[in-house]
């Protein structure tokens, strides 16, 4: 019997973000998206593409011991000198380090992630007790959870010092942090699981944005 074919991992990709393109949620040339191999690479969107016209030649491929940086000298499969890897890629390396079972991490920008990101002055923004928390493994009722904000500074290596050190003393309730002002980034065990977990966030963001408006569930009011 003649073996599966395999199918290349980038093609997910380039679905995944056709649809997010079309969601409005990868704007211009906005977002990021990866993918890790069972060596331990992954395939991540190079920098400056079109979302919604990606190709197979729009990805780098970084290896475990690889950097972002174009000066580095560790390894970086790139189609061409000019490609450069997502600007985000340390973001995808260390939540790939902080939580092995991952292989799929995904960034979109919403304006509704952006809105919330500020309905808070602290590090966590409070969820309302919906539903769609089930798809993304929360199973009590009426759930007391939170999502990690991070603040957007400049310099990349600053907001993954942060992820690193507050992740390594508090785990995260959810697989999915913010950046301020930002956009939000999930990680999941598989492609199909990244893009689930990337509607159902932003479900609950278009619900929170709307209960604020209307007075519902005391959307921003600060936890003591």
């Amino acid at each position: 019997m003649n073996s599966p074919k395999l199918i290349d991992p980038r093609l997910e990709l380039i679905c995944a973000a056709r649809h997010f393109y079309q969601q409005g949620w990868m704007v211009g040339t906005s977002g990021n998206l990866s993918v890790r191999l069972p060596d331990h690479s992954f395939w991540i969107t190079a920098s400056g593409q079109c979302k919604g016209e990606l190709e197979l030649g729009d990805f780098v491929r970084i290896y475990p011991n690889g950097t972002a940086c174009p000066e580095g000298s560790r390894r970086v499969e790139k189609p061409s000198p000019d490609v450069k890897p997502s600007a985000e890629t340390a973001i995808h390396q260390v939540l790939y380090a902080l939580f092995p079972e991952a292989t799929s991490c995904y960034h979109v920008h919403s304006v509704e992630a952006n809105l919330v990101s500020r309905f808070v002055k602290g590090d966590t923004l409070p969820l309302p007790p919906l539903e769609m928390l089930k798809g993304l493994g929360v199973w009590e009722e009426n759930p007391d959870c939170a999502m990690s904000i991070f603040d957007n500074h400049l310099q990349v290596s600053c907001i993954v010092d942060e992820i690193k050190e507050r992740f390594r003393t508090i785990p995260p309730q959810l697989s999915a942090l913010l950046i301020r002002d930002h956009g939000v980034t999930i990680w999941a065990p598989s492609a199909k699981t990244a893009r689930n977990y990337i509607e159902l966030v932003e479900y609950i963001f278009r619900y929170m944005v709307a209960a604020r408006g209307v007075g519902v569930w005391g959307v921003g009011e600060e936890r003591d």
